[in-house]
Parts: structure tokens; C-alpha cells; sequence
């Protein structure tokens, strides 16, 4: 069910949670919102490879962490239309960052495949990320320290929605 909620500058959204959500849950709702796209933000300004699209760069990855997938498996995964990962897929394929292999079970499919480029660029990628966001974490307190680590079951938990 979709409710008004208005927020504080005196428009309104539409809200699908229990009844008892307030003005303070949008509100936080759209702090953490424009915070975490600020924090991404940020952390895709630290990209090893700039010649390389967002989606590129997150197909790779994908195939980094869970090995050779089908084109539609990978598609899934990366929330995006069959289509669109076909496209992703020619481009890594056109800069050897992929190859096709035979399906383990299934002689007319094939899986896509990382290739050491790619597994390179996906580690570079995460090396120079992680770099950054510690030297952020330095320049941190204790305490904000802690509360981002209290923190971190609560939004790994957002993101599996």
C-alpha cells in the first residue's frame, strides 16, 4: 500500500512502508540516500581505468568474483536486460578482457570468461579503491570509526534488498 509522506521542504513522496513511518524516516531515507551516492561517487572517481564504462567495469568484476558465467546468468547478476549485457560484453570481448568458452554441460551455450587483462584491471581497480578509502578512514575519529563499523551490518543488509 502507498502512502503521502511529506517531507520537510513541503513537498511529498509516496511510501510503501508500515503505517507507522514518520517524517524523520524519509528524511533519513533521503540522507542516506544522497550520502551513499556521494560515497560511490567518490569511489568511481578512484577507477583504474577510465576508458572502461561503469557496467563494463562491474561485468568484470562479476566474472572475477563468481568465474565464467552464461550471458544471461551474467545479466542477472548485474540487474541489467540481456540486451544491454550483450553490448557489455562485445566491448570486453573487442579489448580481450573476456573470452567465450564451451558450457561445462551444455555444447551449444557458451560462458563468459575473465581473462588475465581483465582479472588485472578488476584487481588494479579494487587496490587503488580500497587505497582511498582507507586514507579516508584515517583521517576519521575512534568514534566515527566505530559507528561506521556498527554500521556496516545494517547496510549490508539494505543492499540485499
Amino acid at each position: 500500500m502507498l502512502r503521502d509522506v511529506s517531507d520537510a521542504a513541503g513537498g511529498s513522496a509516496l511510501s510503501s512502508g508500515p503505517v507507522g513511518d514518520t517524517v524523520e524516516d524519509a528524511q533519513l531515507a533521503s540522507s542516506l540516500r544522497i550520502a551513499v551516492m556521494r560515497l560511490a561517487r567518490r569511489l568511481r572517481a578512484e577507477r583504474s581505468d577510465g576508458t572502461l564504462g561503469l557496467s563494463q567495469l562491474s561485468a568484470l568484476s562479476t566474472l572475477e568474483r563468481h568465474g565464467p558465467l552464461s550471458p544471461t546468468a551474467l545479466a542477472e547478476l548485474e540487474r541489467i536486460q540481456p540486451p544491454s549485457m550483450t553490448r557489455v560484453i562485445a566491448a570486453l570481448e573487442e579489448r580481450r578482457l573476456v573470452g567465450r568458452e564451451p558450457h561445462p554441460s551444455d555444447r551449444r551455450q557458451a560462458v563468459i570468461a575473465i581473462s588475465d587483462a581483465g582479472r588485472q584491471i578488476v584487481l588494479e581497480d579494487r587496490r587503488r579503491r580500497q587505497a582511498w578509502l582507507a586514507r579516508s578512514l584515517d583521517d576519521l575519529a575512534a568514534d566515527e570509526r566505530a559507528l561506521l563499523e556498527a554500521a556496516l551490518p545494517v547496510l549490508e543488509r539494505l543492499s540485499e534488498v
